[in-house]
């Protein structure tokens, strides 16, 4: 049997440079890297470096031999071989001027197909369900491209058509769940066929050109690529899940994309936006507004488990309330508000959207309609106002989903101070720190307290403004005073009543002198030293005990000096890592409460000066 040479075997056979792919497959560097990242095919982190590159100490990037294996045998491969002998052919006809032959040629371009390749990586539609976070967020950042030239406008516009097909189906199956308004952009989760999906929406600004050290949208545009084809299989299977016609037919006055519209950016992103505002055609007779058939709870019955029964009845009926929370709501949305989310999120939960029909297209009601019932405004005030309908800030849409209810009106009302902005996608049952306003809202008893505590420290403000600074420390000063003299009555009462009981109930024989001699009884040293022990155990005011810090602290150092000697040399470096953890935990925990700290101080100065500057004001009128 033949002894096996040096690295023919283990790591080293198990691991390929990208040099060595390169030679293997015959492709250029772009055209691997395309390859690979249509494949799903990425470099590996071997456990040792220098076995798995032959003794080298240098750092490459490195493959499984099997992955480059199995991109031997792909078909896209001989594609990309195609276009670099278009590319020699064409260049050829260029350069000698045959333009016939050239345009025959053109004619024939060879066409990538990533079909086959969508279905080899998810073979079932739930795993392609699983993979749409990254394919949403990428494609809607797509969609608010201009048209620059590594993304021509073609692929914005795709991007664009995709992701209003998604925003659509989401509006009619009525499977939004979350909302969080964030620097990012917008954080939505829906939940489709029991997966949870999260994508985010990008604010809308003027696109500013990067550098190329940046961003590399040549890798970026590879990944759309493959991502396009796959979220028009989604749209499909989810568009014939819920009977509606794919793909979607809007009006021609919408997404009809020209040489002017492809030009003008504010045209581009209205568009989008009056699509979401329309009626897709259905398949089946049934209207969008039919609510869905309640979940068959009877047929569970047999498990025998009536808790998991209740709690499943008790989860249906929510998401019921929840998709129809704004039914019946006709909201207008002035212009100033961003649009696109608010469409989406009211029309997903029964409400009816319009806006600025003179500004933007696909409005379907005005502004002087009487039966607006909420007009969403981002401004301090309004010159002309309706009493019919609440003029709330966007904040409340946002508020009203992830409470799942619908909030009261006046906490949002043009120029008031909004309340704090939870994120519903944080831990619940987290051991970091938690604000009052999240404990407040899942504790109903809490609000009361917080608005009792509120209430009580205004009006001790109140009261503090009204008096002298000398005149409330000499009530303080009495207050504390007649306190302790209760105390020391108090304490003085309860021990001579314990110290006569114990007379009575343990000397008898006193009482007996005492009624055969009206004499003072005497008192020997045994008996005093009982008075003073019975003294000493008589009940005394409690005093509050103050913990040194200072030995509190050192004696935790100490605990951990001792925690550390036990750890065993191999696990030092994973116990320096779980207390290096810890550390920065309770230091971010401790300046989130310093921040809100600082923060209700100044709220309270800015209150106690508005105060103050109202009193003022109101005295000055009083004199007039």
């Amino acid at each position: 049997m033949r002894r096996p040479k040096k690295y023919e075997s283990g790591e080293a056979a198990q691991y390929i440079t990208r040099r060595a792919a390169l030679r293997k497959l015959q492709l250029s560097l772009h055209d691997f890297r395309r390859l690979c990242i249509i494949k799903g095919v990425y470099p590996r982190e071997p456990k040792h470096r220098r076995r798995a590159q032959k003794g080298a100490s240098d750092i490459r990037i490195l493959y499984h031999a099997k992955d480059i294996r199995f991109l031997m045998h792909e078909p896209i491969v001989w594609t990309l071989r195609d276009y670099k002998i278009f590319a020699k052919k064409t260049g050829r006809d260029r350069a000698i001027k045959d333009f016939r032959n050239l345009k025959r040629r053109l004619k024939l371009f060879p066409e990538l197909k990533l079909d086959h390749i969508v279905k080899e990586r998810y073979p079932t539609f739930i795993d392609a369900l699983k993979d749409l976070d990254d394919c949403l967020t990428l494609l809607f950042l797509f969609s608010t491209f201009p048209s620059l030239r590594l993304i021509p406008r073609e692929q914005s516009a795709l991007c664009r058509r995709l992701t209003i097909e998604f925003l659509h189906y989401i509006i009619a199956s009525k499977s939004m769940r979350k909302v969080f308004i964030s620097i990012k952009g917008y954080y939505f989760q829906a939940e489709i066929k029991g997966q949870k999906v999260t994508w985010i929406i990008p604010h809308y600004y003027p696109f500013k050109p990067h550098s190329k050290a940046e961003v590399d949208f040549k890798v970026m545009s590879i990944f759309v690529e493959f991502y396009t084809i796959m979220l028009g299989f989604v749209n499909f299977r989810l568009y014939n899940s819920i009977n509606l016609a794919y793909p979607p037919k809007f009006p021609a006055e919408v997404l009809n994309d020209t040489e002017e519209t492809l030009k003008d950016e504010a045209s581009f992103v209205s568009d989008r936006i009056a699509a979401l505002n329309l009626d897709l055609m259905r398949t089946d007779k049934l209207q969008e507004d039919e609510e869905e058939h309640d979940l068959d709870l009877e047929l569970l019955e047999q498990d025998g488990d009536s808790k998991r029964i209740l709690k499943m009845k008790q989860e249906n009926q929510e998401l019921a309330r929840l998709r129809t929370l704004f039914k019946g709501l006709n909201v207008f949305i002035s212009r100033e508000v961003p649009r696109e989310p608010l469409v989406v999120l009211l029309r997903s939960f029964g409400a009816k959207v319009s806006w600025d029909s003179t500004i933007f297209p696909g409005a379907t009601f005005p502004e002087t309609d009487e039966t607006i019932t909420h007009q969403i405004v981002d401004r301090p005030s309004l010159p002309n106002q309706y009493l019919s309908r609440d003029y709330i800030q966007p904040q409340w849409v946002f508020d009203c989903i992830n409470q799942r209810s619908l909030l009261a009106t006046n906490k949002y009302f043009m120029g008031e101070v909004l309340p704090p902005h939870l994120s519903p996608f944080v831990d619940a049952n987290r051991d970091d720190y938690i604000p009052p306003e999240e404990k407040a809202l899942r504790d109903p008893k809490l609000i009361e307290s917080h608005e009792q505590s509120d209430a009580e420290s205004s009006e001790n403000d109140a009261d503090t403004d009204e008096e002298d600074p000398e005149m409330e420390q000499n009530r303080m000063d009495a207050q504390l005073q007649l306190a302790y003299q209760e105390e020391k009555i108090e304490g003085e009462q309860y021990g001579m009543d314990i110290v006569n009981e114990d007379e009575i109930d343990e000397d008898p024989q006193s009482d007996e002198d005492d009624d055969d001699n009206d004499e003072a009884p005497t008192v020997d040293g045994r008996d005093k030293e009982r008075l003073k022990e019975k003294k000493s155990m008589a009940v005394q005011s409690g005093k509050v005990y103050k913990e040194n810090k200072r030995a509190q602290h050192l004696k935790e150092v100490e605990e951990h000096r001792l925690k550390a000697r036990m750890v065993k040399p191999r696990h030092r470096n994973l116990f320096r890592k779980l207390i290096r953890e810890k550390q920065e935990k309770e230091k971010s925990e401790w300046l989130l409460k310093k921040k809100r700290r600082v923060i209700e101080a100044e709220a309270k100065v800015i209150k106690k000066a508005a105060k103050k500057s109202a009193k003022r004001s109101q005295a000055t009128k009083t004199a007039k």
